[in-house]
């Protein structure tokens, strides 16, 4: 019997690394979205620059990063301060309750992992500090595909 391997092994200097949401920060998409299709993770090597303001936002789904190097200011929906350095681990439940915000004090590089790789999931919401009122641009839905949803009746 043959069985087809379907194991990935990805250097990721081969990846080309792309602008990402926030002026300051670029991403390298290791898998989940272009020619590494996954089934349910999408995983990105993310670089910041240094003064990078990232605003409060969240997430329809789960995120999680892993700080590699670099240090940030990691705010939650209720303004409490983390410092994240080599190491940290930051996890955000999807909905407003797990919204966060960077202010990256020195270059950083982390590893973003999503639990999806649809794109009209991959939304990010900001969030208003001092209403919690939180919208999302036409810009984002349109770039996201998610100007209409499909039904599942």
């Amino acid at each position: 019997m043959h069985i087809d391997s379907t194991l990935l092994v990805l250097d990721e200097k081969q990846v080309k690394a792309a602008p990402g949401v926030t002026q300051g920060q670029t991403l390298k998409a290791l898998i989940g979205s272009g020619k590494n299709k996954t089934d349910r993770i999408r995983m990105a090597l993310a670089n910041y620059e240094p003064n990078t303001i990232e605003k409060l936002h969240w997430h329809p789904i789960e995120a999680c990063y892993f700080v590699i190097s670099g240090e940030a200011i990691v705010r939650d929906i209720n303004g409490k301060e983390y410092t994240a350095g080599p190491g940290t681990t930051i996890y955000c439940p999807p909905g407003i309750a797990g919204a966060h915000e960077w202010e990256v004090k020195e270059k950083m590089q982390l590893l973003s992992i999503r639990a999806s790789t649809e794109s009209n999931k991959k939304l990010q919401f900001t969030v208003e500090k001092a209403t919690k009122r939180s919208y999302i641009d036409l810009e984002d839905l349109v770039k996201r595909d998610a100007i209409s949803f499909t039904s599942h009746y």
